[in-house]
């Protein structure tokens, strides 16, 4: 197993801390709104790296946070905190918004065969640990308070800035926002680790502290979530390419101040997934979510196809012509393979000569596209067809493609049917008339009764759940 490190820059030969074991850390994310198909292509190339693993033999256990507190509208730490944006928005509590976007990312994560982690932990249920840490961090020299705040003083380290990829003029850059200056911080390039009541009195959710009522900063939950379940050597930790400066090199420089020994041995981190105008975001353009893909009348695994085809540390551009040509790429693999007859006995040293092949080509540093090629010389090979058939399946254990899957068949109830189609007509009628809150209620009282629809280009098509 080869990955790159992006800590190094180099792509190395993977060595875990304990033989045979493997203990990782996925960034998980800020629950204030739906997460765009770019957000899940690191979450696709993170489960792809979990299953290689898992398929080279290694005993994974990945743990993921889930930001609920903490994380401002600015990684500088200014702006409003992202969970009350979504509370004010939709006029709910912080904790509503927090359950609702969660079971909508996990949703989403389903749809695209993304494995759940093994550990799953919201930021708001470790406030214990967050304090621990920073109040070791003050002990150590490390921290210090201003303002009623908690800081951490970057000018204590020989190399704060690990990754290479920033140095202190370059500051405003790489937060990616305009910074508010901070007239507590002895140092520019100094974060927060506690914000207290005294400076947002509108925080929705607060605790007490040493120092006052109030909340933690972003960087730390990552730090103390990993350490709960991981203990304090981290094999993996994974995340998109934004989070390297200042969220990964924040992690570090408190993570490794506070325990006094290196933390985590390997970086790997995701390219951004681009629309035609540059970076995917939240706050321009159409919104690309899951479901609006579903709308649109593709299948989700489709997406992850396409994400498979290119290489993680490569950005890779969104268009509805790729995609539909990753549509007919994937109607014809099906094909393919629903046409191999299952005959012959399975030959079991073929199936772990191709096993091998691919855990050497996938292997090398995440390469998707070497297993999908892989994948077609098995269609081509003179194996049989049971043989083909079980390494197919083999494959599809890493590449979670529903390669095997069947089409779903069975009967509708007839009564079912003409309600369902008489409410798609009433939508159809109420969206001509620009009433677009009934059509929204019509769709919402269908999902009531375990009823999906999709707008697709040739009409409206439903299904159970």
């Amino acid at each position: 197993m080869k990955l790159y490190n992006s800590l190094t820059k180099n792509v190395e030969e993977f060595v875990p801390n304990e033989p045979g074991k493997v203990a990782m850390y996925t960034c998980g994310p800020t629950v204030y709104h739906f997460a765009h198909i770019g957000n899940l292509r690191s979450y696709i190339c993170e489960d792809i790296l979990e299953k290689i693993l898992r398929y080279s033999g290694y005993d994974v256990k990945r743990v993921m946070n889930i930001t609920d507190v903490g994380h401002l509208a600015s990684d500088a730490d200014t702006g409003e905190d992202k969970m009350l944006k979504g509370a004010k928005r939709e006029h709910k509590s912080v904790m509503e918004i927090a359950k609702y976007y969660t079971d909508a990312f996990f949703s989403d994560c389903a749809k695209l065969n993304i494995k759940m982690p093994d550990v799953v932990e919201p930021a708001t249920n470790c406030i214990p640990e967050f304090i621990n840490m920073i109040e070791g961090l003050l002990e150590k020299g490390y921290a210090y308070k201003a303002g009623e705040n908690v800081y951490f003083d970057t000018s204590k380290l020989k190399n704060y800035y690990v990754f290479g990829n920033q140095n202190e003029d370059e500051l405003k850059v790489g937060v990616r926002d305009d910074v508010t200056e901070d007239t507590n911080k002895r140092n520019k390039n100094d974060f927060v680790l506690w914000f207290t009541k005294s400076k947002f009195e509108d925080q929705a959710l607060k605790w007490e502290s040493p120092w006052g009522v109030g909340y933690p900063g972003w960087h730390i939950e990552c730090s103390c979530i990993g350490m709960k379940h991981l203990g304090e050597r981290m094999d993996i930790h994974c995340g998109g390419v934004d989070n390297m400066f200042p969220h990964h090199t924040n992690e570090i420089a408190q993570s490794e101040s506070f325990m006094g020994h290196k933390w985590c041995n390997y970086w790997f981190h995701v390219h951004h997934l681009n629309d035609e105008s540059g970076k995917m975001s939240k706050s321009k353009g159409e919104f690309l979510t899951v479901s609006l893909l579903e709308e649109k009348g593709y299948d989700p695994v489709v997406y992850r196809m396409f994400a498979l085809q290119s290489h993680y540390r490569k950005p890779l551009t969104f268009s509805y012509e790729t995609l539909d040509q990753t549509v007919t790429t994937y109607k014809k693999l099906r094909n393919r393979i629903s046409a191999v007859q299952a005959e012959g006995a399975v030959d079991d040293n073929a199936v772990r000569e191709w096993h091998d092949k691919f855990a050497e080509a996938v292997g090398n540093d995440c390469n998707t596209a070497m297993g999908l090629t892989l994948l077609y010389d098995v269609l081509k090979s003179e194996l049989n067809g049971n043989t083909k058939l079980k390494v197919i399946e083999d494959y599809d254990r890493v590449l979670s493609l529903n390669l095997l899957k069947k089409e779903e068949e069975g009967t509708v109830d007839e009564e079912l049917r003409a309600y369902v189609e008489a409410k798609i007509a009433e939508r159809a009628d109420a969206k001509k008339a620009r009433d677009f809150a009934k059509a929204d209620a019509i769709r919402d009282e269908l999902l009531s009764k375990g009823i999906v629809i999709k707008d697709t280009r040739e009409g409206v098509v439903w299904s159970k759940e």
